[in-house]
């Protein structure tokens, strides 16, 4: 495990244990989220600390990994269930999410609007696999 990887679980076990008292920005000053997924095939919850950038309501997500050739665990999850929480500092939203690849004709823009808010890592991500980057709208659901 890099160096990375580690200061990240740091990170995201700091900001579930404070419940979002700290960790909402990460060390780079990248706004971060905690994403709550149901597990597609064990069922147990999963917490993903991610970055994210603001698209108007909807919180924005990159399906990473790193620059893998495998998606990420969490975009399977929500492909199976789109229904899950997102945690942006102490506050919790019940979202549904979208994931959308290139030819979403709002992908270009948002893909802009994320590698901001992450110094560019994503493009730089993007280099390293052929697999299309999936970009996830969490869009929070209306109060009932």
């Amino acid at each position: 495990m890099s160096m990375f990887s580690q200061i990240l679980r740091v990170h995201q076990w700091i900001y579930e244990h404070t419940d979002g008292l700290l960790g909402h920005k990460l060390l780079f000053g990248n706004p971060t989220l905690l994403l709550r997924t149901t597990g597609r095939r064990s069922g147990v919850q999963r917490t993903n600390g991610l970055t994210y950038a603001r698209d108007g309501d909807a919180y924005l997500v990159v399906a990473s990994k790193g620059g893998s050739d495998k998606p990420p665990a969490w975009l399977l999850n929500l492909e199976a269930d789109p229904n899950c929480e997102i945690q942006v500092g102490r506050r919790r939203y019940a979202v549904t999410a979208r994931p959308t690849l290139p030819d979403d004709p709002d992908y270009a823009r948002r893909w802009d609007l994320v590698n901001q808010n992450n110094h560019d890592r994503y493009r730089e991500y993007q280099t390293k696999t052929t697999r299309p980057i999936a970009l996830v709208e969490l869009r929070p659901k209306p109060l009932s």
